[in-house]
């Protein structure tokens, strides 16, 4: 299904229902205001009274520009008919399904109706998380908007071993936009309510997908975390880019480095790049994709942040955090201030933490030089933050 979309406000038939988006019933500009008042107040709160908002960067593009989704096989009501979306705002097992959704292309719209009509015609049930019974519990589609890579992820328990050959050659058969690239069957049996995987299977083609990013080429696999809005993200770490090619800079840490985008986005202005990150098979793929863009001044690291810097000295004139959303350990930010580097480059995705873990930053003689927005997802009542700290 492709949507035309006008230049004032457009509302999908699930808004009243899905928690996915919040004010797709706003002007875009309103929401910028929005958002930045929101940001404002969070400093404020923290009794940060300087902080130079010198931009708020607009997403490129508004509608259709989430390059990964994480689905939930659910339904409306007990017993009701399956669903294969996103939960019910202020419910947490609720879910509806959310085929005709603007912040997604038709791509992934469309891969939604199949599997929906698919499974809605067997005897596979959802998971539920109460009784530990069932079978379907999540769909992964992500996307590398620059190369039009598709990868589809199907996360399921292993309580039945049904034949998933039709579904299969239904997907691989559908003429999408862009390209598949790969099919992944994921169990994952844990009784948390989160994607994790216990074993895996390909159906078809491959377990990870490429995307680039300014002059660089990325490996991702299903579950590594790369940022949702590629074209709003280009624009995020140009802004860092521009911050430290200026600067004269030796050693920079990257903590939180994910599949290595920062690190390897900034090594061409820097001379060396360490990057600390939790999750294996991130920080494999990190190390992969120093081969592909031929970079020989990273390194990463596998670990909890917290823990490699009990062991490992700081030793680093900048800092790049980009903590989830819980912001920064209080152990984190001892071995920051500990280390005295010259700068910190705080990106967040939570600017309410990153208020209240820059507070306790100034209150160690470091000043905010700049605080940049950026929009990585319109609709929503999130924003993405980067605060260009100093030393005194």
């Amino acid at each position: 299904m492709e949507f035309k979309y006008s230049e004032d406000i457009n509302i999908c038939d699930h808004y009243d229902l899905c928690g996915g988006c919040r004010t797709l019933d706003m002007k875009y500009n309103q929401q910028l205001e929005q958002k930045t008042e929101m940001v404002k107040k969070y400093f404020l709160d923290n009794e940060i009274m300087e902080f130079p908002l010198s931009e708020v960067i607009e997403s490129p593009i508004i509608y259709e520009y989430r390059n990964n989704m994480e689905l939930s096989f659910g339904d409306l009501k007990k017993g009701g008919k399956l669903q294969l979306g996103m939960h019910l705002r202020g419910k947490k097992y609720d879910v509806v399904t959310i085929d005709g959704c603007y912040l997604i292309d038709q791509d992934f719209r469309k891969i939604i109706e199949i599997m929906i009509e698919y499974f809605r015609n067997t005897d596979l049930k959802k998971y539920h998380i109460m009784t530990k019974k069932g079978y379907l519990r999540n769909l992964k589609i992500r996307k590398g908007i620059n190369t039009g890579e598709i990868l589809i992820n199907l996360i399921t328990t292993s309580q039945k071993s049904p034949d998933l050959t039709k579904l299969i050659k239904q997907i691989t058969n559908t003429n999408f936009k862009d390209d598949l690239v790969g099919f992944i069957h994921t169990t994952n049996d844990d009784y948390a309510d989160a994607v994790k995987t216990d074993s895996y299977n390909i159906y078809y083609g491959r377990n990870y997908f490429y995307e680039k990013l300014l002059n660089m080429k990325f490996k991702v696999s299903s579950l590594s975390f790369f940022q949702v809005n590629t074209k709003a993200a280009e624009k995020h770490y140009s802004r860092i880019i521009n911050y430290l090619e200026n600067q004269n800079i030796e050693n920079v840490f990257d903590l939180y480095s994910g599949t290595g985008s920062i690190s390897q986005l900034i090594s061409p202005y820097v001379e060396n790049v360490t990057g600390i990150e939790i999750n294996k098979n991130s920080v494999e793929h990190a190390k992969e994709n120093l081969n592909i863009n031929s970079i020989d001044n990273c390194n990463f690291i596998q670990g909890d942040v917290k823990d490699i810097l009990n062991k490992q000295k700081i030793n680093a004139n900048t800092v790049i955090v980009d903590p989830p959303r819980p912001g920064l350990h209080s152990e984190v930010i001892k071995s920051i201030v500990k280390a005295v580097p010259d700068h910190i480059i705080y990106v967040s995705c939570n600017p309410k933490t990153q208020a209240q873990d820059i507070k306790k930053l100034l209150y160690n003689n470091y000043h905010i030089e700049d605080l940049k927005l950026i929009d990585m997802f319109p609709h929503t009542k999130h924003v993405e933050s980067i605060a260009f700290i100093k030393k005194d």
